[in-house]
């Protein structure tokens, strides 16, 4: 998602000249890792390290999924958009609009995961490693306290960045079991859903998203939310509309 994650590694890497790597061999990739993007010296900087950490692990359908963590940008559990396992070979790809881009390792041992960063803008690799450090942390989706009927739907809206629209839509609905629970994706950008938290009382709402330190604050009036959207110093203004198209 662009405003949500427009910074994730963009931020933190230079767009390099292409290297190879040799791949290293294993098996399952399951688990917390821990690691970094290793950028290289160019155009007179320095050498730096990008810490990264990558869950993996069997969802309720039984295939892979996982997610992003990158600490010095305030991301802590962002979905990455696909996962794939061919024999030893693992790949899993961060979408956003800026700073995404797939990672293709291959596994050694059970222990560590060796590759390329390949960036979405230009194709440029940069080398990785990882190291596993135990079980996954992917947490569950939130649950959040039952929300009015007025509320449950889909909400769609826009977010204008440098004078460019980034639509955006929210999802919330009550579940069987007494709470709620809702997403939000941004057209525009990596188009992949992220679970939200919702406090309604009365007619303020507030929308967090823990994973990438974001919330939009809202008054509802009829089937419109006004508000506002924060994270870390941006601070937009935000109009949601519900069965809008």
């Amino acid at each position: 998602m662009p405003v949500l994650v427009r910074q994730v590694l963009a931020a933190s890497l230079l767009l390099l000249p292409s290297s190879s790597l040799l791949a290293q061999t294993a098996v399952d990739p399951s688990g917390h890792w821990t690691g970094a993007i290793h950028v290289p010296p160019f155009n007179g900087a320095g050498s730096r390290e990008v810490a990264i950490e990558i869950d993996l692990a069997k969802n309720d359908k039984g295939a892979l999924s996982g997610t992003f963590t990158q600490p010095g940008q305030g991301v802590n559990g962002l979905p990455l958009s696909t996962v794939t396992v061919d024999g030893r070979s693992v790949a899993f790809e961060l979408k956003v609009q800026s700073g995404g881009g797939m990672f293709r390792g291959t596994l050694a041992g059970a222990t560590s995961i060796a590759g390329e960063f390949v960036t979405a803008e230009g194709g440029y690799n940069i080398p990785f490693d990882l190291t596993r450090t135990g079980d996954a942390r992917i947490a569950p989706a939130p649950k959040s306290a039952a929300i009015g009927k007025e509320l449950e739907g889909t909400w769609t809206g826009a977010l204008e960045v440098a004078g460019r629209k980034e639509r955006l839509v929210l999802k919330m609905a009550n579940q069987p079991d007494g709470t709620a629970a809702g997403t939000i994706l941004d057209l525009d950008g990596g188009n992949v859903e992220i679970p939200i938290a919702m406090i309604q009382t009365g007619s303020n709402v507030t929308i967090e998203v823990a994973a990438v330190g974001g919330a939009f604050m809202a008054v509802l009036n009829a089937n419109e939310l006004a508000g506002t959207w924060t994270q870390n110093a941006l601070s937009l203004p935000l109009t949601m509309t519900r069965g809008a198209k």
